[in-house]
């Protein structure tokens, strides 16, 4: 059983269908704590790293499960570093990710939908960064309006306004979403920049760590 802490409850259908896809007999829990990310934007992460590990603590008190996924970038960083106190691996769902983009090439453009995305985010490639001994300049911009639309239920309008800012990027060797809630975007997109998203090898790095012999 793998449990995920989501920040939105617009992720639930996302992963269900990646595991119906991708995973079929993967047990999921979801927990939504959309909170956590609305303090996180007022006052940064580490202001809510207190009740992420909590969160993460009800995830993994449930019977049968074997790790828990932070679906959220902003709290991911924080969420990683509570596995030593929450006895299961804790798997932040943007790393995969990050490593892909690093391997992608050193030019790396980031969007994201909220602010305080960007210093996990880059923080995050950074270190895969260090980890792969490759250097990057990576560049980040925030896509206006987008957040606004994915509040409102609005998933659609919020893709096309993020496919839109890919589409105007031209001078990367990857492009990087930097939350879950932008990964539909890539329906909407034309450019030739490989574009990346976190939910599915995230899920993937999950489910591996439920079932490590696979």
């Amino acid at each position: 059983m793998l449990a995920l802490l989501h920040t939105s409850p617009l992720h639930v259908p996302v992963f269900d269908a990646l595991r119906d896809a991708h995973h079929p007999g993967l047990g999921l829990r979801h927990s939504v704590a959309p909170d956590l990310l609305a303090r996180a934007r007022r006052e940064g992460p580490e202001a809510v790293a207190g009740d992420v590990t909590a969160a993460l603590l009800r995830a993994a008190a449930d019977d049968g499960v074997r790790a828990v996924l932070c679906t959220c970038s902003t709290i991911g960083e924080v969420a990683e570093r509570a596995a030593g106190e929450v006895g299961v691996p804790v798997v932040r769902g943007d790393r995969p990710m990050a490593a892909a983009a690093v391997a992608a090439g050193p030019r790396i453009a980031v969007l994201a939908t909220v602010e305080s995305t960007l210093p996990p985010t880059l923080a995050l490639l950074d270190d895969e960064a260090r980890r792969a001994d490759r250097p990057i300049r990576a560049r980040a911009r925030v896509v206006p309006g987008a957040w606004t639309r994915f509040e409102a239920g609005d998933i659609e309008g919020c893709a096309r306004l993020v496919a839109a800012a890919a589409d105007a990027v031209t001078d990367a060797d990857v492009i990087v979403l930097a939350q879950a809630s932008m990964t539909s975007a890539a329906e909407f997109t034309t450019t030739a920049v490989p574009m990346l998203s976190s939910p599915r090898p995230g899920l993937a790095a999950a489910a591996r760590a439920v079932r490590p012999t696979g």
